[in-house]
């Protein structure tokens, strides 16, 4: 049985619970993926803490990291939605430091991956569509509609454009979601196979197992290409974060 786990790779994702917890009818139980926030939460709010505590001129390494940190998302922000968008600073940074960090996490054996749990990601992306539509509306009122009237098309040619603007706007969550949810779980599948071969082939007791060298040096590359992996997906969803709250600051096109 130990070998069948071993070798499935779909084992990994498996969310354990550790405290089942009932409030009212809704299971909000306490499980590996529920760790797994707390843990990055908890290793942000340290690192973010000591970057802050005793500021210098010049600045310590830990220091130095927040601070890049720090100005390598507010320029994503002013160069995607411009000066204004700073006010949605912080809901920009926390996704971003929260999915890298659970990225990350997941490359850490026997800890658990969040967002390659598609329910996860649609959480994530639904809060960034909300939080569009709901500022949006608030910021623009009814010319928040102008987002779906691409502006200079002739009227004939709204009759098209203007259901495919409605179609693309109501995907984007769907896409979001799945970007993220896709390449984590292919990537964390594809690891867990390289691994799972090596190790086979390496209690072989033929010429077979010299093919596990090649296998092994498979297996570390991909393991820096995930690691790369989990900051650009990270990335991404910041960009498109950024890009579609644009949308509520500057609704017309």
């Amino acid at each position: 049985m130990f070998g069948q786990m071993a070798i499935d790779p779909m084992h990994q994702f498996q969310i354990d619970e550790y405290f089942n917890i009932d409030l009212g009818g809704f299971d909000i139980s306490f499980t590996s993926a529920s760790l797994a926030f707390v843990v990055v939460l908890a290793v942000i709010f340290l690192i973010l803490t000591m970057a802050a505590s005793k500021a210098k001129i010049v600045p310590s390494r830990i220091q130095s990291v927040g601070e890049l940190g720090y100005e390598f998302i507010a320029n994503t922000v002013r160069d995607t939605i411009g000066e204004d968008g700073m006010k949605f600073f912080p809901f920009v940074f926390t996704l971003f430091l929260l999915i890298f960090g659970i990225n990350m996490l997941g490359m850490i054996p026997y800890f658990e991956t969040p967002t390659a749990q598609i329910v996860v990601t649609v959480a994530l992306a639904l809060l960034v569509f909300l939080t569009v539509i709901i500022y949006g509306l608030i910021r623009n009122g009814i010319g928040f509609l102008k987002l779906f009237v691409p502006s200079g098309a002739p009227w004939p040619l709204l009759i098209l454009l203007i259901p495919l603007e409605i179609i693309s706007f109501f995907v984007r969550p769907v896409t979001l979601s799945l970007r993220l949810f896709g390449n984590i779980l292919a990537g964390h599948i594809v690891l867990k196979l390289f691994i799972s071969f090596t190790v086979a082939l390496l209690g072989l007791a033929s010429v077979l197992s010299v093919v596990s060298v090649a296998t092994f040096g498979l297996a570390l590359a991909f393991t820096a290409l995930e690691f790369l992996v989990a900051f650009l997906q990270a990335y991404i969803f910041t960009v498109l974060t950024c890009v579609y709250l644009n949308d509520a600051f500057h609704p017309s096109h």
